[in-house]
């Protein structure tokens, strides 16, 4: 299933926290079951599955969900809610993590993290996720494609934002400028979606799902969904209708855990995605896969592990400068200063200098870069090592960037490539809301 299917399972996690392989007598990993009193916090691992079983081909073109699946988990998010029930941090598990499957008595074999599932189903993936984080799941949350349109329409609908246009064919989104408020179906297609420029792609994807779930998660707390036991149990119960969790999962973990989220706000949540390395590991008889940071993911769960936030650790984030999606040494880039040209060309950029001709009168304005539409992403870097400067959009201008230098934004940052900090970057919950989206350029 799609990215979308682990933001209805992630919301349902998070807003009743059912526990799955996890209870006396389970078939999953065989854990005591788990609590907001947990000595190490309480672990949730949510997933969905692509898989199109039980759907109709009305409703397949209905939700805009054609294609093969393959049943194995598309999406995959661990909640950590911590021991004192104060914060909640989420992680979200690129599908295409190469990983070592955890078997028993079995040759050892690797291959892409949603694979575990179509050789064991979820007590094979829970296991996996123990393997590679050393966290220990308490519960586990499934769920699909009609499961999240459900989940959404029950719940009152889901809140997204855009600065830009939106159009995704293969998802079929199509959103205009602005704030919004979608149904269950288009909700679906938001959190599918992985053909936006500038931030395409799962990592990007990803970071749409965190913040869609970080809205309604916000919403159900404002409208005291989960602020008293009968509140939350009415909210589990719902969920319960269209989301599968474990036969011995009770009503009273649910709520239980549903009324500690239900006191978090968004800054005592926090979303990230694990760190990766490589983005195109290619590997025989698996395709491209995702390596994750060896340093920075064991910093990641090392902190979980320690019930800590993630957010703020500087073992987390990339070392210096400021991260950017794309390499320096891949972008052209024409500058009319010497001083600037010099500074971008130490960051790593290819630059020519363009003379500028005697008597030219200086800029008084802020630096501006001229770039090609259909170089919106790569310019977000050069950006970067320029704040503040102003970029002007023209059609046909192709690949190199020009730079007039102007009096203000002309002091070159230092910047350093890692795509992972730029599209799954650690940051609290109040940070990925519309509020915080549409006032501040940074965060777009």
């Amino acid at each position: 299933m799609r990215r979308l299917l682990v933001a209805t399972a992630l919301l349902a996690a998070l807003t009743a926290g059912p526990p799955l392989w996890a209870q006396p007598g389970s078939s999953g990993s065989g854990a005591p079951s788990g609590s907001s009193s947990h000595p190490g916090g309480t672990n949730i691992l949510v997933v969905g599955i692509d898989s199109r079983a039980g759907l109709s081909k009305a409703e397949i073109d209905r939700l805009h969900v054609g294609g093969k699946g393959c049943n194995c988990t598309d999406v995959m998010m661990l909640v950590h809610l911590s021991a004192d029930a104060r914060r909640a941090s989420v992680v979200s598990i690129p599908r295409d993590s190469y990983t070592e499957y955890a078997t028993t008595g079995q040759p050892r074999r690797l291959g892409k993290i949603n694979g575990a599932f179509a050789l064991g189903g979820g007590p094979l993936t829970v296991r996996t996720v123990e393997q590679a984080t050393g966290l220990h799941v308490d519960h586990y949350l499934q769920t699909d494609f009609s499961g999240f349109e459900t989940t959404v329409n029950r719940l009152g609908g889901a809140t997204v934002c855009t600065d830009k246009p939106m159009s995704d064919f293969n998802s079929g989104l199509e959103l205009a400028p602005g704030t919004h408020h979608l149904d269950g179906r288009v909700a679906l297609r938001y959190v599918r979606a992985r053909h936006i420029t500038p931030f395409s792609g799962d990592l990007g994807r990803v970071r749409r799902q965190q913040r869609l779930v970080g809205e309604m998660l916000s919403r159900l707390t404002a409208q005291k969904a989960l602020a008293d036991p009968a509140a939350a149990a009415r909210t589990a119960h719902t969920l319960l209708q269209s989301v599968t969790t474990d036969e011995n999962t009770g009503l009273g973990d649910l709520v239980r855990i549903g009324l500690a989220l239900g006191r978090l706000s968004a800054g005592q949540t926090e979303f990230m995605t694990v760190p990766i390395s490589d983005f195109d590991h290619r590997v025989p008889g698996v395709g491209s896969t995702l390596v994750w940071d060896k340093d920075r993911s064991e910093a990641l769960w090392a902190a979980l592990r320690a019930d800590r936030p993630f957010t703020g650790d500087p073992r987390i984030r990339p070392p210096g400068g400021v991260p950017v999606s794309q390499p320096p040494s891949t972008l052209q880039v024409r500058v009319d200063e010497a001083e600037v040209a010099a500074a971008l060309r130490r960051n790593g950029f290819l630059v020519q200098d363009v003379a500028v001709p005697q008597g030219t009168p200086p800029r008084t304005g802020p630096t501006v870069i001229t770039h090609d539409p259909l170089y919106e992403r790569p310019v977000l870097t050069l950006a970067a090592a320029l704040p503040g400067a102003v970029l002007r959009s023209v059609p046909g201008h192709g690949a190199t960037f020009d730079v007039s230098v102007g009096a203000t934004a002309r002091t070159v940052v230092t910047v350093t490539h890692d795509r992972s900090s730029v599209e799954g970057a650690p940051v609290t919950g109040d940070h990925l809301a519309c509020d915080y989206l549409m006032n501040t350029p940074s965060a777009r």
